[in-house]
């Protein structure tokens, strides 16, 4: 039987909770009434407990914090033992639209290799030239960053 979960990396601005974020918090929790999922993942360094306090109550789930990721591909290395240790076979990743791409490259590499199954669902938003610009610029660091998460969930320092 598949176990559901549904997996969010943070976006701050300032070291605040960005509307973005909580636009991808309500997403979620959209997701959650609508499938079921019984773990929700909520990532990211300064993001996971404002995403928590923002995280409605009838979107009933276990609600799982991970606290230390600052990009994306710590988001996937870090949530990944959070959901191996539930037992999770099946992950929505919920994040924003210019953001999908590489959080694909990421999350399915990763939890991939631990067998769970992963769906990339960008949250309901427009597109806009900074948020593809910074996709564009994270790009060119991604190979690097996947190397290294690879390794921090192999237990090996990069």
């Amino acid at each position: 039987m598949d176990r559901l979960a549904v997996v969010v990396p943070g976006h701050s601005r300032g070291g605040r909770v960005s509307d973005r974020c909580l636009r991808l918090v309500a997403a979620a929790a959209d997701v959650v009434r609508e499938s079921g999922a019984e773990v929700v993942v909520l990532s990211g360094l300064g993001e996971a407990e404002g995403m928590h306090a923002a995280w409605p109550e009838d979107a009933r789930a276990e609600v799982v914090l991970e606290p230390t990721a600052r990009v994306t591909a710590e988001n996937a290395a870090r949530t990944l033992p959070l959901l191996v240790e539930r037992g999770v076979t099946r992950a929505i990743v919920v994040c924003g639209r210019a953001h999908a791409p590489r959080v694909r490259y990421f999350f399915r590499d990763l939890y991939g290799r631990a067998g769970i199954d992963v769906e990339v669902r960008p949250a309901p938003s427009t597109l806009n030239a900074p948020a593809v610009g910074r996709e564009l610029v994270a790009a060119w660091f991604a190979p690097r960053q996947r190397r290294a998460a690879r390794a921090e969930v192999e237990g090996v320092h990069a």
